[in-house]
């Protein structure tokens, strides 16, 4: 089994993609997408894949260290950026293939009108250690 983080990117979509922004969405709309999420999670730890999730809130700063002991301070990231981290979900699962899959389905996740919004969504590995060598 290998772990994987998928990465939900709120972005500008391309023409022809359900690109309504979330604050035009009707209640129901909402509902139903934060739904499908919760439907997927619980599928997923049906079948052992589901590791945790969240979603994140768009406001946020931005810290780095400065060399002087002061983290300066940034504003950011904003909503109205053209890409923001909306949330993320950890899986683990048997193959690379089986991690593209569920991360195609996310990016199906309803929005306005129903429509599913082709969310990108970055899928990355964790980072493991080396393996041992021992002789």
């Amino acid at each position: 089994m290998a772990k994987y983080l998928m990465l939900k990117h709120y972005r500008g979509a391309p023409a022809g993609v359900n690109d309504v922004p979330m604050d035009q969405w009707t209640q129901d709309e909402i509902s139903d997408h934060i739904q499908y999420m919760n439907d997927f999670a619980t599928r997923l730890e049906a079948t052992g894949e589901y590791v945790d999730g969240q979603a994140l809130s768009p406001e946020g700063t931005f810290v780095r260290f400065d060399g002087e002991g002061r983290p300066p301070l940034t504003d950011g990231p904003f909503a109205e950026t053209k890409d923001l981290i909306a949330g993320w979900m950890a899986i683990d699962v048997d193959t690379y293939d089986r991690a593209l899959e569920l991360a195609a389905e996310l990016s199906a996740a309803p929005g306005a009108g129903g429509r599913p919004i082709h969310e990108w969504l970055e899928l990355r590995p964790f980072l493991t250690e080396p393996p041992t060598i021992t002789e």
